[in-house]
């Protein structure tokens, strides 16, 4: 098969997904980015959410708003956010 029928960007058998994101120029992008990741990280998609957001795991920058996500995941009892979050902020 000719390589000009390959995808460049070809991922197996993982799903594209959409995470909702803004676009990069617009003020809430990094909340939202911290939010895919967390969810991302929820079901052990984080490198799909690396490669859309831009961000990898930990990334500094997003700590506010994962501190944050954190707060609400444990006055919500949302166990598994919880954990997440705070393997982010490690």
């Amino acid at each position: 098969m000719s390589m000009a029928f390959l995808r460049d960007d070809a991922e197996g058998e993982k799903p594209r997904r959409d995470y909702g994101l803004p676009d990069k120029s617009d003020p809430d992008f990094d909340r939202v980015a911290a939010q895919a990741l967390l969810e991302a990280a929820r079901v052990g998609e984080t490198e799909l959410a690396e490669r859309a957001t831009g961000y990898y795991w930990g990334e500094a920058s997003l700590r506010p708003y994962v501190e944050v996500m954190l707060q609400a995941a444990e006055k919500a009892g949302d166990d598994r956010l919880e954990q997440v979050a705070r393997r982010f902020l490690r």
